[in-house]
């Protein structure tokens, strides 16, 4: 039995490796690829794919592609329609927005999406955003998600091709948590991020800082105050060294800006954050998040939108500090009135 044991062990961690190798290959490739292309918004393909794969270690199949692209083109598409129509009624847009989010939240609380939560949530972000304040970008919000969608599933068969999974089956999944008070709780969240979206579209001097209510969605997903200061702490470290390494990158791309060392320097961001986001351990959502953060900070100063200029360092670090931080302090005023989160309960996830 404990070689048994041992050996499960081994081909566990392989095929954890083998997924974080999948991960940093997808991410670094996509990156260099839409940049080299001139993407618009050269993140979205390499955060799409760094989910899917995060999610399951077997490739996409075309019914779950397809799904996939139904669902975020979908919400996308009533997106940028009630953004365009009440652009001019924010008392109109607002609240449709933070039903949006109340929506995604809520089947996060409720033990269901999965990783579709925060694919809905960064589509809920991204339509608004670009609809109202970039309406220079000489295509729609629309196409800009669909060109991000697509090429974030070729990425993710790219990489299974590259490197293929062992074993038949994923392991069972970890059960979601369910939380006590799911409507109280997803209210809660999507007022955090409703108003962090409303400074957004309200301040001119923030019409770039996307990264910052991504960010804030991405640590809501993450987050749950009740496992204590400590996770907490970790949470913000983590997250925080991302949008570092991402600005330490980006410095260093500028001293010898080539393809090349933009595939090595996001090649090596993803086996640090991807393969830790691939491991069994209880903070491989954190690293997660930590990658996110990291591709949304190093897409901003390789690619800004048009019309607008490259941050400097200490800015966008100051984005990344305002979202953690944001996040936490009002997640620490507004969750623990609302009850603990229950044991994991096994609960069937949405497609």
């Amino acid at each position: 039995m404990p070689a048994r044991s041992h050996s499960r062990d081994e081909f566990d961690l392989a095929r954890a490796r083998r997924k974080g190798l999948r991960i940093a290959l997808a991410v670094s490739l996509g990156f260099t690829w839409l940049v080299a292309f001139g993407a618009i918004i050269p993140f979205l393909g390499p955060l799409f794919a760094a989910q899917f794969l995060i999610a399951s270690s077997r490739p996409l199949s075309l019914v779950q592609a397809a799904g996939t692209i139904g669902l975020v083109l979908g919400a996308g598409a009533l997106l940028q329609a009630v953004t365009a129509t009440t652009a001019d009624e924010p008392m109109v847009l607002l609240p449709l927005l933070g039903l949006f989010y109340f929506a995604c939240f809520h089947a996060q609380a409720t033990g269901r999406g999965g990783a579709a939560v925060f694919l809905l949530l960064v589509v809920g972000i991204m339509v608004p955003l670009l609809t109202v304040l970039h309406r220079d970008l000489g295509t729609s919000a629309l196409a800009v998600l669909t060109y991000g969608i697509a090429s974030g599933v070729v990425l993710t068969w790219l990489a299974h091709a590259v490197v293929p999974d062992i074993g038949s089956n994923d392991p069972p999944p970890a059960p979601l948590p369910i939380h006590s008070r799911p409507l109280l709780r997803a209210a809660a969240d999507a007022v955090i991020l409703l108003l962090i979206v409303t400074l957004c579209l309200t301040k001119d001097e923030w019409a770039t800082a996307m990264v910052i209510p991504i960010t804030v969605a991405s640590i809501q997903t993450q987050l749950d105050l009740s496992a204590g200061a400590r996770a907490a702490a970790g949470l913000l470290l983590v997250n925080l060294i991302g949008g570092i390494a991402a600005s330490v990158a980006f410095v260093l791309l500028e001293i010898r800006p080539s393809l090349l060392s933009l595939f090595v320097l996001v090649l090596l961001a993803g086996l640090v954050f991807g393969g830790r986001a691939a491991s069994l351990s209880a903070s491989a959502k954190v690293y997660a998040g930590a990658l996110t953060t990291f591709l949304l900070v190093f897409g901003a100063g390789v690619s800004p939108l048009p019309g607008t200029a490259a941050e400097s360092f200490s800015t966008r670090i100051g984005y990344i500090v305002i979202a953690v931080s944001y996040a936490m302090l009002m997640g620490a005023l507004l969750w623990p009135k609302l009850g603990a989160t229950l044991p994991s309960l096994p609960v069937s996830k949405a497609p």
